[in-house]
């Protein structure tokens, strides 16, 4: 990448800011990188560089690459170079034919701060390949390369409990919260009371436990009294590569999977025997060519003999490479190209973890018993699909064609999945296969960074629709049916059980747990294999659920996320994301919930005069006080919006300060003698309006822009201008303070209150008759017009920087922050905080897209549980981690018979079906005797309940009331025990059809 000196474009590159920073980001700008082989691999990881001319091979494999491309026999490098070059207006791409062999001169590569070479022999400082089945990276960074930062996670402040006076003195972390070290590291501390030499000083810590650790002589220091935080101090660090002539014989190898650990040394000699190959025979090794594949099991015997540690030669794996090595299996080519992307990044930039030094990975259990193929099978019939036909075979190519896949989702990994299922030839017209996609979303600027199937022409355009075109660009051939609707129970009728029926599998690319939760339930429920991934910045997993063979998404739930106490965030915010978060809420209020209720009040009460004289005769109208007090201060001009957003200021950074002082001065104590403002409390400090300090007025223009959308006030971009404000703000008149002597803060200093907004407060007569008051003013004054009744909610949008809602949170924030002495954040990540934004970047995406896409073969070939791999990677450190899923469990009910999520016990009735002919028809078809049956939160049969006995003779139709168009319900029964006194045993649902015939209607 070739590029100036620039202002980084925030719209563009916000999620990957999150990941390298901007310092990366700059620093990539300026780089440039040669990258060599425009094959499959090449076009995933900028002078291009290639020497071959486009093949009908390369369609298969390089999604850059069109037919009329090869019919008019373009160079490949030619072809790839405008197709990247769109990818990225800031990007300069440019193109190299120059051989390189041993009669180049080589010394142009020198400007380059990073070259990678695929398709080439071993002679890269960055080696990235895949032959077949079987894919490496290597990486050779020279004899010292230093990393700013190695994890790229970004630093907690962790307050304290206790520091012991002694020698070690030990840390000891407040409620015990886990302080996430690593002996050696070191921290800083900050606001310790007592001893507060440590305050500033930088201190290696040794780990104790996960909640303590000790940091060197405290014994000579003040005693610790209270409070304090510390927080890691990233320190660079330095590694040191060996040249590729040291790692071929004794090689620095990452195991991606702990249960075969021998595998990475397997592949290491597989491939170098390849190498070998390839230099005595000017070639790979022919598809299915017995004498070829017999030659490599022999060199890699010999490669084996030369190595340091010695690795017993894995012949089938060398036979299987042999057999595979001309073929591409895109897939493998995408989940290795993200991998080698970000190996190149760490180059550019000195950030995160260089790879040290070899990565292998092999698709050895995806293309399973080759051996039982004959060599036809894999051999070239002249079309796109040649190159993974050479992996896979031909009956798998067909079965892929064929396949009926429904994808929910796309985003980032949705436009992937979608790359890699053209070139597989997944949901071919002409075999009556489709892939069915829905997203509901339209197009905007961030994706572009990541999403490869959009370009700026697409933006505002719905994602679905647009990767359906994209991805047929790509290969004609392809059926996809694009929908915009969101996957949901409001849905069911779209996506029903008929539709369920007619696919093979789902695979999810959404970014939320509800949606994925919500679309396995579905899958369980239809017995259908699901493909699940995700990314949050470097890191990737994926989860392959498969019907009777592994649990699914729902059998696992994660911790809740844990809510910031209301006390904390009205009163005694501690770290940034407190006062982002009070932010955020002072936003959805203001600007969303009460406009909103306000409109929904009149829609009800749409007289102003039948609801004065209902309040005037003593009625209780939900809202009302609520209501006539916005309408009562109602803006109708910008001076107005203005006014309200200086006593916004005043109460809000000034006055709750004060009043906080008031009742809690600095010296107030708790009943155990101990300091009330103590870490984590932060004593806040008032501030006085100041209209030259930037962040007051960003705050008063920002809130005054939001107040004037809600209330429909006209402005002008002069009407922003400092000097229009200025004016503005001199007349607006400030009362004066006066403390409450009879507030409670109770609700303010309670952690388990609730936000103001949940529960209900009554209202005093005082309130009610000033309600009245202004009501009747607004009445007679004819201020009451239809325009008065309506406002215009927001809804809030992190992206568009033209709306000013992270202005107005980065303000709002900022000055709470200050108020309480916290170290502000900046526009950026307060957007990501408050926004709730993921931390993205295309390398992760790829990798866990391409490891998917290699499941899905597996599904389709209908392997066994032990060739299923879930994957979590963390390419920043870099950790890659394969492990098999988790087996389905089968519950035991009695009498040998078991059940598991994926069972399904099924009862057909009809129309005067009665409980009493349910529960006999259960008790004969399962040998079980039925004790309870339950329909959702609805019971429909508990024999202690009073009057249950008598529901025996009552129809199912009568006691579930289905829709009309409703096929079965399912039922949650349980069972008798063997024993009495045992507990009632559980079993799967039944599902109940309410006609014989239902399980065979669409």
């Amino acid at each position: 990448m070739a590029a100036d000196l620039m202002e980084i474009d925030d719209s563009l590159y916000s999620r990957q800011r999150y990941v390298l920073g901007d310092s990366a980001m700059h620093q990539m700008a300026q780089s440039s990188v040669f990258l060599s082989g425009m094959g499959g691999l090449g076009v995933e990881i900028v002078t291009l560089h290639d020497t071959k001319q486009c093949e009908t091979w390369d369609l298969g494999c390089n999604f850059f690459i069109h037919k009329e491309d090869v019919f008019n026999q373009r160079r490949r490098v030619e072809v790839v170079c405008p197709r990247v070059a769109e990818l990225n207006p800031y990007v300069h791409v440019d193109t190299s034919l120059c051989p390189l062999d041993d009669n180049t001169d080589l010394s142009f590569l020198r400007k380059y701060q990073c070259v990678i070479l695929t398709e080439a022999r071993l002679i890269s400082l960055h080696l990235c390949d895949a032959f077949g089945i079987c894919v490496r990276v290597f990486c050779d960074f020279g004899e010292e390369f230093e990393v700013s930062d190695p994890t790229g996670e970004e630093p907690k402040e962790i307050f304290i409990q206790n520091i012991s006076q002694d020698n070690p003195g030990v840390v000891t972390c407040m409620d015990n919260q886990p302080h996430g070290l690593q002996t050696g590291q070191s921290v800083i501390f900050r606001e310790v009371g007592g001893m507060e030499e440590l305050n500033g000083s930088v201190r290696q810590a040794t780990v104790l436990s996960p909640h303590s650790f000790s940091i060197g002589d405290t014994a000579h220091l003040h005693s610790y009294a209270h409070g304090g935080y510390f927080v890691l101090v990233k320190t660079p660090k330095t590694f040191r590569f060996e040249t590729l002539e040291q790692q071929l014989y004794d090689p620095q190898l990452l195991i991606p999977d702990f249960s075969k650990p021998e595998a990475p040394q397997q592949i290491h000699v597989a491939m170098l025997a390849l190498e070998t190959f390839q230099e005595q025979h000017s070639r790979l090794p022919n598809i299915g060519c017995l004498q070829d594949a017999e030659a490599l099991v022999k060199l890699a015997g010999d490669v084996s003999a030369t190595l340091k540690n010695k690795a017993p030669v894995n012949t089938e794996l060398v036979l299987n490479l042999s057999r595979t090595a001309r073929g591409t299996l895109p897939p493998l080519a995408a989940a290795v190209g993200g991998v080698a992307s970000q190996e190149v990044l760490k180059a550019i930039t000195g950030k995160f973890a260089p790879l040290q030094q070899w990565l292998y990975i092999d698709a050895f259990e995806v293309v399973g018993p080759l051996q039982s193929l004959s060599p036809e099978e894999f051999l070239p019939r002249g079309d796109r699909y040649d190159a993974l036909r050479a992996c896979i075979g031909e009956s798998m190519c067909i079965e892929l064609q064929k396949l009926r896949v429904f994808m929910v989702g796309c985003g980032a990994i949705g436009c992937e999945m979608l790359k890699n299922f053209a070139l597989l030839g997944v949901g071919l017209a002409r075999s009556s296969g489709e892939v069915c996609i829905t997203d509901p979303d339209l197009i905007e600027k961030s994706n572009l960074n990541r999403q490869f199937l959009f370009r700026p022409h697409h933006l505002q355009k719905p994602k679905s629709t647009t990767a359906a075109e994209a991805t047929r660009n790509i290969n004609p051939d392809m059926q996809v049916d694009a929908h915009l609707n969101k996957v949901c129970p409001a849905t069911e009728s779209i996506y029903n059980d008929s539709f369920y029926s007619g696919l093979n599998l789902v695979v999810t690319a959404l970014d939320n747990v509800e949606a994925r939760r919500y679309v396995d339930s579905r899958c369980v429920s239809n017995q259908r294999a699901l493909l699940d991934s995700g990314t949050m910045g470097t890191k990737g997993h994926t989860e392959i659920i498969v019907p009777n063979l592994t649990e699914s998404y729902n059998s696992h739930r994660d911790p809740p996320e844990e809510e910031i106490p209301f006390c904390t965030l009205k009163s005694f915010p501690s770290v940034i994301e407190h006062t982002i978060q009070w932010a955020r809420d002072k936003f959805e209020n203001a600007f969303v919930h009460k406009p909103s209720m306000y409109n929904a009040f009149w829609q009800t009460h749409s007289s102003a005069e039948v609801v004065l004289l209902r309040m005037q005769a003593g009625e209780s109208l939900e809202s009302s006080f609520q209501v006539i007090k916005l309408m009562s201060r109602q803006p109708s001009q910008w001076e107005q919006c203005i006014a309200i957003a200086r006593l916004k200021f005043e109460k809000y950074f000034k006055r709750k300060a004060l009043q906080l002082l008031h009742s809690f001065p600095l010296d107030t104590r708790l009943k155990d003698g101990s300091l009330f403002w103590q870490s984590p409390k932060r004593p806040p400090t008032p501030i006085e309006f100041d209209l030259q300090d930037p962040l007051h007025f960003d705050f008063v223009v920002s809130t005054a822009r939001l107040f004037a959308g809600i209330y429909n006030v006209p402005y002008s971009e002069k009407d922003l201008t400092e000097e229009t404000v200025s004016r503005i703000l001199s007349e607006v008149k400030i009362p004066e303070y006066r403390p409450l002597e009879k507030v409670r803060f109770s609700s303010q200093t309670d952690e388990t209150a609730k936000k103001p907004d949940q529960v209900k407060l009554p209202l005093s007569s005082e309130e009610e008759r000033e309600a009245i008051l202004h009501l009747e003013q607004a009445i007679s004054t004819d201020r009451v017009t239809p325009e008065c009744l309506r406002m215009s909610p927001l809804q809030f949008e992190k992206d568009d920087d033209s709306n000013g809602h992270i202005d107005f949170i980065t303000a709002a924030s900022a000055l709470r922050a200050k108020t309480y002495n916290i170290e502000p954040a900046d526009r950026l990540k307060t957007k990501r905080i408050a926004g709730k934004i993921i931390p993205a970047i295309a390398t992760a995406t790829a990798a866990v897209a391409g490891l998917v896409a290699l499941e899905l073969i597996k599904v389709v070939g209908g392997y066994g549980f032990e060739s299923f791999k879930n994957c979590f990677f963390n390419l920043a450190i870099p950790v890659f981690v394969l492990t098999e899923p988790a087996a389905v469990k089968k519950t035991p009910i009695r009498n040998n018979i078991y059940f598991s999520i994926w069972d399904c016990w099924t009862i057909f009735g009809h129309e005067d079906f009665t409980l009493s002919e349910f529960m006999n028809a259960v008790r004969e078809k399962y040998g079980l005797e039925p004790t309870m049956v339950v329909h959702g939160v609805k019971m429909l049969y508990v024999p202690v309940m009073p009057g249950h006995s008598k529901r025996l003779k009552v129809t199912m139709q009568k006691l579930i009331k289905p829709a009309a168009d409703r096929q079965y319900v399912d039922l949650t029964v349980s069972f008798a025990p063997e024993t009495d006194g045992d507990e009632d045993l559980a079993g799967p649902p039944i599902r109940y059809y309410f006609r014989p015939d239902a399980a065979m209607m669409p």
